[in-house]
């Protein structure tokens, strides 16, 4: 059973008409479509941004994003505010881990999957080399310590900045900022060893 103090905390969510992610979540536990229509409307773009920049693969994101949604749904009666923990910080955290999960199982695709082959002609080669490229990228990432690999996908596939990164992964600034020097150090040698010498910002 909620309590008072979780009640007034309900109550100063909503303002100006305008509830929050707290107060929504309170209606959604009860089964409130309209309000789950709400917090995806607030919600859904950033991660499903998120998700296409990790994951490289639009229809991926787009799974993975509703699946995440659906878990808010069944487990919107769990969520306690506290003042403290805020959902979109969550929400964040969770289809971060999702993406890298899914980028896990799909080490090794299909053939299908692979597509056409490339034009010859200079844009068509422009695109293989970004598919190759990325394709270099997720296997070196795929490999990197856990919090590395985190650190890097937020802070460079996200709008986030580093501050609310940082709130993600339950970090001080400083802990990310070294996680992060940490990380472009270990995607840079990896590169080196296949004979790249940058990919980007990353390195």
């Amino acid at each position: 059973m909620r309590g008072s103090s979780e009640e007034r905390h309900l109550a100063q969510d909503s303002r100006d008409g305008d509830p929050g992610d707290d107060h929504l979540l309170h209606a959604i536990s009860g089964g409130d479509r309209e309000a789950f229509k709400r917090l995806m409307t607030r919600h859904a773009r950033p991660m499903l941004a998120l998700a296409t920049r990790i994951t490289r693969n639009a229809d991926d994101a787009d799974e993975i994003v509703q699946e995440v949604f659906l878990k808010v749904w069944a487990t919107a009666s769990k969520w306690r505010p506290d003042g403290k923990a805020k959902f979109a910080t969550w929400l964040y955290r969770v289809v971060l881990n999702a993406c890298l999960d899914r980028g896990r199982r799909k080490s090794f695709s299909p053939l299908e999957d692979a597509g056409d082959p490339p034009d010859p002609a200079p844009a068509g080669l422009d695109v293989a080399m970004a598919r190759q490229r990325d394709g270099v990228l997720a296997e070196i990432m795929g490999e990197m310590p856990p919090r590395q690999r985190q650190a890097l996908s937020l802070y460079y596939f996200s709008d986030l900045s580093a501050p609310q990164a940082a709130d993600v992964l339950d970090l001080s600034v400083s802990a990310l900022e070294a996680l992060l020097v940490r990380g472009k150090r270990t995607l840079k040698a990896a590169l080196l060893r296949r004979g790249v010498m940058g990919i980007g910002d990353l390195t």
